[in-house]
C-alpha cells in the first residue's frame, strides 16, 4: 500500500466510468469587485462592482469535479421552485448532464451562498437556504431517482451539507440500494453521527469533523490515526480518509496498516470547494478500479491545485495529470521540469551568459542515432534543452502500440545523460509552443529535414538565431527495431 501504482493511468481510466452523486445543491455566486475607498457611512469597504458570475457548489461542486476529471456524472438532489433552482437545472445540464436527477420540492428555499470578492480577498458571505428535512415524498423520488441511475454507476459519492437532503432514512436507502447493486459508497460526512453512514466504503472527514466524531484529538499522524481507527470501529464504515489542510491527508482502513500523505499545496489562495474536489476525485478513481491509496493521493494532489486557486474551482484531468508528472519528476531527476519552471532556469542560464541550445524528440528507446543527435546538439550550445513528446502526442504520432516506454521513463533517462541539461515535455503534435517560449540561440534537428521543413526554424532565425542540421548516424530506427522485436 505504500508504493503509488500507475498514477497517469489511472487518470486515464476515471474518463471511462460514471459516478452517481446525492447530497445537498447550492448555487454558489460571486460578485467581484475593487475596494478604493471606507463608506462613510460605517467603517466598512465600498466594493465597486466589476462582474458576477455563479456557479454549482456544495454536491453540485462535487459532481463539476467529476465531470472535470472526465467521467460521466447522474447527480442526484433537491431544488427549490424558485429562480435558483432554475440556475442550478441549467448549470447542471450546461456542465454535467442530464438534470432529470434534480427533484423540486415547493416551498423549498435553494441554497445560494453569495461571496463579495476584492481581489482575491473574500470580504463577505451571505447565505440564504432551508436546511429543513425534506418531505418523505421528495425522499421517495430522490430515491427513485438514484435507482434509475445505479445500473449505469460504478460508483457513488454522498455529499452531506446536513441542508436537510440526506436524512439518516434516504441515507440507509441509498446504501441499502448500492450494495444489492454492489457500487461502493464514498461519503463527504457532516456532523458528529458517522454510524448513519454505516455500510460506506469510504468517510472523507476534515480533521475537525474527525475530532467532534470522536471526542478525541487529531493533532498529528498518530493521534488522527487513533480517531481514525475509533470512529470505523463504531461506524462500521470500511475506510477513512482523514483531510489535513496543509498536513496533507491519511489513509486509515479498517483491516490494514494507515498511510500518510503530506500536502501538496505550493500557496493557499481560497479553501472553497476544496473538500468537493477531494470526494470527486476518491470516488472516480475507486469507480475506475484503483485502490484506495492512490485514490487518496490523486485527491491530494487535486486538493493541492484548487486551493491555489480563487473561488469554487473545479479540478481538470489535464490539470491533476500534470501534477502526477511533476511530483514523479520531482522526487526523481531535478532536470525535468515542466515549462514555467523551465523557463526561470533558460533565464538564469541567460543572465550567467550562457547560449542555449534546443532540440526535441519522441526518444522512445533511446539508440546511438539519438546519442549522435544530442551530442552534436550540446556541442553547438552550452546548454541544451530537449522537448520530449508526451505519451499522447507520441500516440497521435506513430500510432497506436507506441510509445514503448511511458513518458515519464523516456525523461528519466534523457535526464541521466550528460550533455543533456533540461528535459521539458509537450502534449502538442509539434514543439513550437516551446521554441517560443524558451526562444532558444541555437535550434537543432537532424540532416533528415531540411531547414525550411525544421519547425520553429523561421522564428529562431527572425530573432537572430541559427538552426543547425545534425549529422544522421545511419542504421538506427526505433520503428525498425521495433520491427525487428515483432517478426
Amino acid at each position: 500500500m505504500d508504493e503509488p501504482g500507475d498514477l497517469g493511468a489511472l487518470i486515464g481510466a476515471m474518463g471511462t466510468v460514471t459516478v452517481l452523486c446525492i447530497g445537498d445543491v447550492m448555487l454558489d455566486r460571486f460578485i467581484y469587485g475593487e475596494v478604493e475607498r471606507i463608506s462613510p457611512e460605517a467603517p466598512i469597504p465600498v466594493l465597486r462592482v466589476g462582474g458576477e458570475t455563479a456557479m454549482l457548489g456544495g454536491a453540485g461542486n462535487v459532481a463539476a469535479n467529476l465531470a472535470g476529471l472526465g467521467a460521466g456524472c447522474r447527480f442526484v438532489a433537491a431544488i427549490g421552485a424558485d429562480r435558483a433552482g432554475e440556475q442550478v437545472a441549467e448549470l447542471v445540464a450546461a456542465g454535467i448532464g442530464p438534470a432529470d436527477g434534480l427533484v423540486v420540492e415547493p416551498g423549498r428555499q435553494t441554497t445560494i451562498k453569495t461571496r463579495f470578492v476584492a481581489g482575491s480577498q473574500q470580504l463577505l458571505r451571505a447565505d440564504r437556504e432551508t436546511t429543513a428535512t425534506i418531505a418523505d415524498a421528495t425522499a421517495d423520488r430522490l430515491l427513485a431517482a438514484v435507482e434509475a441511475a445505479l445500473p449505469q454507476c460504478a460508483a457513488v459519492v454522498l455529499s452531506d451539507y446536513a441542508k436537510g437532503v440526506l436524512t439518516p432514512a434516504l441515507v440507509g436507502r441509498v446504501l441499502d440500494a448500492a450494495r444489492a447493486a454492489g457500487r461502493p459508497v464514498v461519503v463527504d460526512p457532516k456532523g458528529r453521527d458517522f454510524v448513519r453512514y454505516r455500510g460506506a466504503a469510504v468517510l472523507t472527514p476534515n480533521r475537525r469533523e474527525l475530532a467532534e466524531a470522536t471526542g478525541l484529538p487529531t493533532g498529528d499522524d498518530d493521534q488522527v490515526e487513533r480517531a481514525a481507527r475509533r470512529a470505523l470501529a463504531d461506524s462500521g464504515v470500511a475506510a477513512l480518509v482523514a483531510t489535513r489542510g496543509e498536513q496533507g491527508m491519511s489513509v486509515v482502513p479498517a483491516d490494514g496498516p494507515a498511510v500518510h500523505l503530506h500536502g501538496e499545496a505550493r500557496e493557499v489562495f481560497d479553501v472553497s470547494g476544496a473538500g468537493d474536489t477531494v470526494v470527486a476525485t476518491i470516488t472516480a478513481a475507486l469507480a475506475a478500479g484503483g485502490p484506495l491509496a492512490d485514490a487518496a493521493r490523486l485527491a491530494n494532489l487535486a486538493g493541492g491545485i484548487v486551493v491555489g486557486r480563487v473561488g469554487t474551482a473545479p479540478i481538470h484531468a489535464e490539470d491533476l495529470a500534470a501534477a502526477v508528472r511533476h511530483q514523479r519528476w520531482a522526487r526523481g531527476e531535478a532536470k525535468v521540469l515542466e515549462p514555467p519552471p523551465a523557463l526561470e532556469r533558460v533565464r538564469r542560464w541567460r543572465a550567467e551568459g550562457r547560449r542555449v541550445g534546443f532540440t526535441n524528440g519522441c526518444f522512445d528507446l533511446l539508440h546511438p542515432g539519438h546519442l549522435s543527435l544530442l551530442h552534436q546538439a550540446r556541442a553547438a550550445c552550452d546548454r541544451l534543452v530537449v522537448g520530449l513528446n508526451t505519451d499522447a502526442s507520441v500516440r497521435r504520432l506513430k500510432g497506436d502500440g507506441r510509445p514503448v516506454q511511458d513518458e515519464t521513463a523516456r525523461a528519466a533517462v534523457l535526464a541521466s545523460l550528460e550533455v543533456v541539461d533540461l528535459v521539458v515535455p509537450f502534449g502538442e503534435d509539434t514543439p513550437l509552443r516551446l521554441i517560443d517560449l524558451f526562444r532558444p540561440e541555437v535550434l537543432i534537428k537532424g540532416a533528415d529535414y531540411t531547414v525550411d521543413q525544421v519547425v520553429g526554424a523561421d522564428l529562431v532565425q527572425g530573432y537572430g538565431g541559427r538552426v543547425v542540421l545534425a549529422r544522421l548516424a545511419p542504421g538506427h530506427s526505433t520503428t525498425a527495431t521495433i520491427r525487428r522485436l515483432a517478426r
